[in-house]
């Protein structure tokens, strides 16, 4: 039978239309086995790459076999609609972002389905829809009247690209994480969410979550960032109108060495303290330029810099006035902005006191150093823990035992005290863009913020709004924000900015229990009977933003009265990256495959088992064409002997089995078993595969498709398993075979078969012989052989004999099932 006959179109294009009629993939909502898999739901962008390819092949080879293991399996899909790249397609073609995404879904849901994954259609979603997006308008508003939700006067990062605020997870290396410009600080009204409130639940959650990466618990846990140590409130001299200055430290046994405060340009005291001093201008130009200035000109390693405000603290413990300066390499985003300076004990520290001539006074002793410690000295700060001098009554302490006694000091004196500090911040989540869901608020004159009522929700974006990329399209559009205050009646003014898409993203998989129930966000009996969800897919680089924002929202959720599991996601698996000639696959690299040009080429499956068989999921995966040409070939070489198989008389195995017969069946029966364990123990799909592909080179050594060498009803058999075995990955061969071999119905409609362990046994061992230590030559003896006939058939090998000829055998030693080495001169 030609190979030529292998037409994976055809087959696939047949198959998937087989599937959609019959609702091969609808979830079943009986049942006492269910079980969610969920990939990372796209952009749709408009086509799909082979990072897509890859995250949906692997979600889908993991529902096919729960599938057929016995579990009711939801694995629904849907799309990340909203966002920038939609209105920026919209601004350049003079269009509306609406039509543009609606269009791309069409055409990646056309691209999915060519690919054969297994979605429940019925559920689809797009975070674009009224439908949807209503109901995420409505926890916000329960979170607001909970006091979750807050608007204040905040310095945020701005993005002068997108013109937009980002979240600080959406700040990398100081530019924006979407388009690489970067970030500003600006002063903006804006929403934010009190994240910070579920700080500790969110990090001791983290140990509950056994099946998820320890890379993602690690990000998660270092984003959160638990510290403990001291809040110390300093006092300004010279000011009866300033507040006293909030600091946070994890090395309060130091306190008696600070010399100096050094305060964030961001921070809201800073202009104060500088016109209370008479520096107003050099202030205000150092923190003009810092609000341009690249996250890297404000790390631990650039260069040290600052200006002095003019002001004075008081040391709460000691008769010492504290210089207040401003310095580059303090951050707003982590404790509270102000940083207590001890040179001597803190390397940034000491490098600005150097370079400004500030004071450095030690006061700790580090172990095993009998020269006390001089400032004159030192080339660099001592950072280790040790024994304390110069520290007034604390003197001789332990660096432990003086955190806690310091702490217990500044309490008494109503100036500080031990404390808990998390890095984590609230989520900014207002964005000043048009294509997003408008946040549900009002603002009044005489009211104040408003929350629209539920009844007029959602609250929908005006369709004839003039995008241009400059300020936001809703902030300028003539009418839509002009209403009427649902309170007093009065004029008043819809909110103009938009969620974080994030926000879209943090609770979908709740919606896709229950896609289209009306009577809330989801339907708490379908959430408890699918929920948490159980195998999750997606990308690492999501840790610190989707990934913890989808945990909070539990939590949140939770405490606004609905019923939700503690957390949303069992298990997840973290996808390695795609990429060809050593660098990830990218346009501007020119490095990018179109799976659309592999799947018409080579077919679905060839694209599904290449990307499968490649490397390990979380692995990272180099393209290779001759790889993707090899997976072709195996697939046509499975189609020649499944056909051939198929052609031959559908008997019964006789009762007494031939030694061909025999090994057949071995290798038929330890493949199913080789893939069903690596498939149900961590999804090692390359294995897996490899142990089907070794299993056909005993298809090939049988004869099937030539001279058959073995019973009919062994080579069919032999086929039909790997029909089974191949269908997480290949699911329309897999299907075609199992049909052609006389399956009744889909393989998705039929239980995953068992291996026969029976089958699998060894009947016969291959033994090393060795003469002198050195290997003579290989025997095949039976299992359960003596060690007499063992020793026998060694001696008749014609290697061994020439070997032991005219010597005198001196001794005979045999391993049971290993090796025989005979000692002779």
């Amino acid at each position: 039978m030609s190979e030529a006959e292998y037409l994976p179109q055809d087959i696939e294009t047949k198959w998937q239309q087989r599937w959609h009629e019959s609702g091969a993939f609808r979830a079943e909502t009986e049942g006492d086995k269910p079980y969610y898999v969920l990939e990372m739901f796209p952009y749709p962008s408009g086509s799909i790459h082979m990072g897509h390819v890859r995250n949906y092949s692997i979600g889908d080879a993991i529902t096919r076999f729960w599938r057929r293991r016995g579990h009711q399996v939801l694995h629904p899909i849907g799309w990340d609609a909203f966002g920038m790249p939609a209105e920026n397609a919209a601004i350049k073609n003079n269009s509306q972002p609406g039509p543009w995404t609606y269009n791309n879904i069409a055409d990646m849901r056309q691209q999915f389905k060519r690919l054969g994954l297994s979605y429940d259609w019925d559920r689809e979603l797009a975070t674009c829809h009224p439908g949807y997006f209503r109901w995420e308008q409505k926890i916000f508003l329960e979170m607001f009247a909970k006091g979750i939700a807050f608007r204040s006067k905040q310095r945020v990062n701005w993005c002068p690209n997108d013109k937009t605020v980002l979240a600080n997870e959406q700040v990398s290396d100081g530019k924006c994480w979407r388009c690489d410009t970067v970030v500003e600080q600006r002063e903006l009204q804006a929403w934010s969410i009190r994240i910070t409130d579920y700080a500790q639940e969110l990090l001791d959650g983290l140990d509950e979550l056994k099946d998820w990466p320890s890379a993602v618990r690690t990000m998660q846990r270092n984003w959160i960032g638990r510290s403990v140590g001291a809040k110390i409130s300093l006092k300004v001299i010279g000011s009866e109108t300033l507040e006293p200055i909030e600091v946070f430290t994890t090395r309060p046994d130091t306190f008696m060495g600070c010399t100096f405060m050094s305060l964030a340009p961001e921070h809201p005291m800073l202009m104060e303290l500088a016109r209370a001093g008479g520096r107003e201008q050099e202030v205000a130009a150092f923190v003009d330029e810092m609000s341009l200035a690249d996250r890297s000109a404000r790390g631990d390693n650039a260069e040290k810099r600052g200006v002095f405000t003019g002001m004075y603290a008081q040391h709460p413990l000691l008769d010492r006035r504290i210089p207040i300066y401003s310095a580059n390499f303090v951050l707003m985003d982590y404790g509270t902005g102000a940083v207590m300076a001890v040179p001597a004990h803190d390397q940034r520290d000491f490098e600005f006191a150097k370079k400004y001539d500030l004071d450095i006074v030690p006061v700790i002793q580090p172990a095993g150093q009998e020269q006390a410690l001089q400032a004159s000295a030192m080339s660099e700060a001592q950072t280790e823990v040790g024994t304390l001098f110069n520290s007034a009554e604390f003197d001789g302490l332990s660096s432990e035992e003086a955190k806690r006694s310091i702490a217990a000091a500044l309490e008494k004196a109503g100036t500080g005290g031990a404390t808990i500090n998390f890095r984590l911040r609230d989520w900014g989540i207002s964005r000043q863009r048009y294509w997003g869901a408008p946040i549900p608020v009002i603002n009044c004159a005489a009211c104040g913020t408003v929350a629209v009522p539920d009844e007029q929700l959602p609250v929908t974006l005006p369709e004839d709004a003039e995008l241009t990329g400059e300020g936001s399209p809703l902030a300028n559009h003539a009418t839509w924000k002009h209403v009427d205050c649902p309170k007093c009646g009065a004029s008043a003014e819809r909110e103009t900015d938009t969620f974080d898409t994030f926000w879209q993203s943090s609770w979908y998989f709740l919606r896709y229990c229950s896609p289209r129930f009306e009577g809330g966000p989801f339907d708490e009996e379908a959430v408890a009977r699918w929920m948490p969800v159980d195998h999750y897919i997606g990308g690492i680089e999501h840790a610190c933003m989707h990934l913890l924002y989808a945990r909070f929202f539990m939590k949140a959720l939770r405490d606004l009265g609905y019923k939700v599991p503690s957390e949303p996601i069992a298990r997840l698996t973290t996808q390695g990256m795609v990429i060809k000639d050593g660098a990830k696959m990218s346009k501007s690299k020119g490095n990018v495959v179109d799976p659309t040009s592999i799947i018409e080429r080579y077919g679905a499956d060839t694209a599904r088992l290449f990307i499968l068989f490649a490397a390990p999921p979380e692995k990272e995966l180099e393209w290779n064409d001759s790889a993707v040409e090899g997976s072709y070939r195996f697939l046509r070489r499975v189609h020649r002997f499944g056909s051939a198989a198929a052609a031959l008389d559908p008997v019964e195995l006789p009762a007494e089995l031939s030694k061909d017969d025999v090994t057949l069946r071995r290798s038929s029966h330890k493949m199913l078993r080789k893939v069903t364990h690596d498939l149900s123990n961590g999804f090692h799909f390359n294995t897996a595969i490899a142990a089907i592909m070794e299993h056909l080179n005993a298809v090939s050594a049988a004869g099937v498709g030539g001279d058959l060498k073995v019973h009919p009803a062994a080579a069919r058999e032999a086929m039909g398993l790997v029909a089974h075995a191949l269908f997480p990955f290949a699911p329309h061969l897999a299907d075609e075979l199992h049909v052609m071999l006389g399956g009744e119905t889909d393989l998705m409609r039929s239980p995953w078969p068992e291996h026969d362990e029976a089958a699998c046994a060894e009947s016969s061992i291959t033994v090393v012989v060795q003469v002198m230590g050195k290997l003579r030559g290989r025997i095949e003896v039976a299992l359960d052989a003596e060690k007499e006939t063992v020793l026998a058939a060694a001696k008749a090998e014609d290697s061994v004999a020439r070997h032991l000829e005219g010597k005198t055998m001196i001794k005979e030693v045999y391993v049971p099932g290993r090796l025989v080495n005979f000692v002779a001169r």
